[in-house]
């Protein structure tokens, strides 16, 4: 769904890449059970088709409409689960949706819900499903991908892999830590190159928070990779590309894209959210780095948070420029429910509405900054968007479309251009 109060769908015709989630749970249903994968982004959801149980993977963003959805099973006198992220934070919301919620690692909680179900059927099902410990994640199935409708996909689209869970980083900010657990996970890297062999692609998206939470075993990953001549998009932290010979390795093992969670140009505003993995200072390197390797790459960015000041907006935008970044994604800062941060905005009031909480898209401000207004965090968000993904910025920044990298930053400069271009009659001259 959109998310946000709207609640309207994002539909699109194709997606570029093979979602892990549904395929991956269905592969953790025993066998003899039927399973029907349903992707609204690509297909209308058809109610009245027949089936016994309901699976709602939810996040917070698309929790609104995931309560439709159920609603709507519900009344047709069809059980619900909903399982997922958002479960974790909000589990007595959603308990008012479902008639069993699944709080966890779906290894250890979907066995027990088919088995309940298949006793007792609706009465059977236990209303709390909690996976009282973590996997090591050796040994897990291969995704069932044959479920998915491949019309769904265009011809040169991108399967996404998973390989870790977790993050070893405390960033202020983030929530993973509470539901995938304080310890950085790794499957068995010989397990993640069959499941990349079984894919029949050579285009991977490895699905972590971060892939290289722990330099020996990723360089073990893309040693690996070399003999698949497979082409990878990560994300990653900024001090890795620092690491020259790590780099170097990744290239050669075929990284064409690396999303880095840079959060900000300002230390500190990286001091207060605890991004120890990012240094201001050197931001510069590391864009040489990956401009001298011919690696294509993006930056997340945070705005918001009670350092910044409106100057940051347009000194962030200079140095996206000056050294010329290729991808930058802008968001307003969210505090996540679980977090001290969340907790003390709360406290103060510069929620603006905490029922919106983590349901409002990127741009969209649901707090109180402290040095100026929501209205201006929007508003400068959007400017940043239009003047970054203008055609003279674009023409400025970019390397000639002439290798595959290049050509990938072109491409996702233009779709992020399309995407914010209704802003305004005329995208340049907003």
């Amino acid at each position: 769904a959109a998310g946000g109060g709207e609640r309207r769908l994002a539909r699109t015709r194709r997606l570029n890449l093979m979602p892990l989630t549904l395929p991956y749970l269905a592969a953790l249903l025993p066998d003899g059970v039927d399973v029907v994968l349903t992707d609204e982004r690509t297909g209308e959801l058809d109610v009245n088709s027949p089936c016994d149980l309901v699976f709602i993977s939810v996040w917070t963003i698309n929790s609104l409409r995931a309560y439709e959805i159920a609603r709507e099973y519900r009344e047709r006198g069809v059980p619900v689960v909903m399982g997922g992220p958002h479960t974790f934070f909000y589990s007595d919301e959603v308990s008012a949706h479902a008639d069993a919620v699944a709080i966890g690692e779906g290894e250890y909680t979907i066995p027990e819900i088919i088995e309940d179900f298949s006793r007792g059927g609706r009465d059977g099902l236990r209303g709390l499903y909690r996976a009282e410990r973590l996997h090591d994640l050796a040994g897990l199935p291969l995704p069932r991908r044959e479920l998915l409708d491949r019309s769904a996909f265009t011809r040169f689209h991108t399967v996404a892999v998973q390989t870790s869970r977790g993050c070893p980083n405390v960033c202020e900010f983030c929530t993973e830590r509470f539901y995938l657990g304080t310890k950085y996970r790794m499957r068995p890297v010989p397990e993640v190159i069959e499941e990349i062999r079984a894919t029949g692609s050579r285009r991977i998206f490895f699905a972590d928070s971060t892939l290289a939470g722990k330099r020996s075993r990723t360089i073990e990953l893309m040693e690996a990779l070399i003999p698949l001549r497979v082409r990878w998009s990560a994300l990653w932290t900024a001090d890795r590309v620092l690491d020259r010979p790590f780099m170097e390795l990744a290239k050669r093992s075929g990284l064409l894209h690396v999303n880095i969670g840079v959060e900000s140009v300002k230390q500190a505003t990286l001091d207060g959210m605890n991004k120890r993995t990012t240094r201001a200072d050197r931001l510069a390197e590391m864009v040489a780095t990956l401009r001298d390797l011919d690696i294509s790459f993006s930056f997340n960015l945070i705005f918001g948070w009670d350092s910044d000041t409106l100057d940051d907006f347009s000194s962030t935008l200079r140095f996206l420029s000056e050294h010329k970044v290729h991808v930058a994604f802008f968001n307003s800062f969210t505090p996540h429910k679980g977090t001290k941060v969340y907790d003390r905005y709360l406290a103060e009031g510069r929620i603006i509405d905490p029922g919106l909480a983590d349901r409002l898209p990127g741009v969209v401000s649901n707090i109180r900054p402290r040095n100026f207004s929501a209205e201006d965090l929007e508003e400068r968000i959007r400017w940043m968007y239009s003047e970054f993904y203008s055609w003279p910025s674009i023409l400025r920044r970019l390397p000639l479309p002439l290798t595959v990298p290049a050509i990938t930053s072109w491409v996702m400069n233009i779709s992020q251009r399309k995407m914010h271009s209704g802003r305004r009659a005329n995208f340049d001259d907003y």
